[in-house]
């Protein structure tokens, strides 16, 4: 078969890889622990939602619904989508299954994503996102929660030059006096905006405020100022989760142009932005929702959440070298064995020590001991055992170190009976 002929992956997938798939396993499993210590539950949504849970919750105008989501019918003429976003689908699992009705509840999930973007760095068309949802609390106190979480999480990932910024949008009275005084504003302004601001003009203002373009970010310097538009209740929730924030040392800075690109948020948003990373230079975002339980169906809920992209997230993990990133991803022992009654021995021994914790890679198939002991070097193991014809006779295993070591380590038989704690030991010392 041909290169042009060979099937390769569709663009903005992205393979991840055995050797990097541990570190994948390492973040995942660390932001878990993080959620669980904070009370959050996991919740494990479908990938594929019916297209009106999007259209209905995101918004029609958001760039997501009306030019990204991956959408097709279904053979019974169904309109279905992959999801883009997690949000939409913990809001309709916790209606169908009563998660909501007098009870409060604090949610995580983690899994794939799909939208049609121009994949750019840290930015697939497939991306994971691990996130959690908090629904039934209005008070600032969860908002605290939630953020000072993500900060955990970035301190115990070794994540560096991560900054928050927070805004408050008001609730939906000071959105839509806002809305109207931007629009004012900006229409006066038409022929410095780009084609894509006088687009969102027309159908979703707020989103002008995020736009990249220099002329139209000089225009939005004089630009009104939704502060001047909140509400007493916004106002004062929003003055007390930066109390909060300060009394937990989170620093973070007031963005009165951070909007989001989804039409459910109300009152506060966030973001986490790395200062390294460019145009994709947001970690983590997210913000609070209060209608969109009634909107699809359910009672009032109030709720607040975040999603973090796993794949950006790692590429500046990497970028930075941060601890977890440098994790030891070798295994302790490398097990050589010659012959059947030697590997039967050998397959004992690898099942009595990844029993007790300890990583054993076994050779398995033909190979001489030249061969095995290439391999061995190559895994990068700390310690080799080997069980040839005569240990397999005597029940010993030879043991011999891998690496340098400040102690001078030799080679030594030991009884196959003692193999665990004799690993054990030499792991400690070397």
């Amino acid at each position: 078969m041909s290169k042009s002929e060979q099937i390769k992956a569709i663009k903005g997938m992205k393979d991840i890889l055995p050797e990097d798939s541990a570190l994948w396993l390492d973040v995942e499993a660390l932001c878990a622990r993080v959620l669980d210590l904070h009370g959050y539950r996991q919740i494990r949504t479908p990938i594929l939602e019916r297209t009106h849970l999007f259209s209905r919750s995101i918004g029609d105008e958001t760039d997501i619904v009306a030019k990204e989501m991956y959408t097709f019918e279904d053979r019974d003429g169904k309109s279905l989508t992959l999801r883009p976003e997690g949000t939409a689908s913990c809001v309709r699992a916790g209606i169908e299954n009563g998660l909501f009705y007098n009870q409060l509840q604090r949610l995580w999930y983690v899994g794939p994503m799909f939208r049609h973007e121009n994949p750019q760095k840290g930015r697939y068309r497939q991306f994971s996102q691990i996130g959690a949802e908090a629904y039934g609390w209005m008070s600032p106190d969860i908002e605290a929660e939630m953020l000072s979480m993500v900060q955990q999480m970035f301190i115990e990932l070794g994540l560096e030059k991560t900054h928050l910024q927070i805004n408050s949008l008001g609730d939906q009275a000071a959105r839509a006096k806002y809305r109207e005084a931007l629009v004012d504003y900006l229409s006066e302004h038409r022929e410095q905006l780009d084609n894509d601001s006088l687009r969102r003009l027309e159908t979703n203002p707020l989103r002008i405020l995020d736009s990249k373009n220099e002329s139209v970010q000089a225009v939005l310097v004089n630009a009104p100022d939704i502060a001047d538009y909140l509400s007493e209740q916004s106002t004062a929730d929003f003055a007390q989760l930066q109390e909060y924030l300060q009394g937990l040392g989170i620093e973070y800075q007031l963005n009165s142009r951070l909007v989001r690109g989804l039409d459910y948020y109300n009152d506060t948003v966030f973001e986490w932005v790395n200062e390294d990373f460019g145009a994709q230079s947001t970690v983590c975002a997210g913000g609070r929702y209060d209608g969109m339980v009634a909107q699809l169906g359910g009672a009032a809920t109030p709720g607040f959440g975040f999603a973090m992209g796993l794949d950006r997230l790692i590429q500046i993990l990497l970028e930075q070298q941060a601890p977890i990133t440098q994790a030891n991803m070798h295994p302790d022992v490398f097990i050589i064995s010659i012959g059947t009654a030697a590997r039967q021995q050998a397959l004992v021994m690898q099942q009595q020590l990844t029993r007790a914790g300890k990583k054993a890679v076994l050779h398995c198939g033909a190979g001489s001991m030249k061969n095995q002991f290439k391999k061995a070097d190559k895994s990068g193991a700390r310690l080799a055992l080997i069980v040839g014809e005569e240990e397999a006779a005597s029940k010993t295993v030879g043991v011999k170190p891998l690496i340098a070591s400040d102690k001078a380590i030799e080679q030594q038989n030991i009884v196959q009976n003692d193999v665990l704690n004799a690993v054990t030991n030499l792991l400690e010392s070397l």
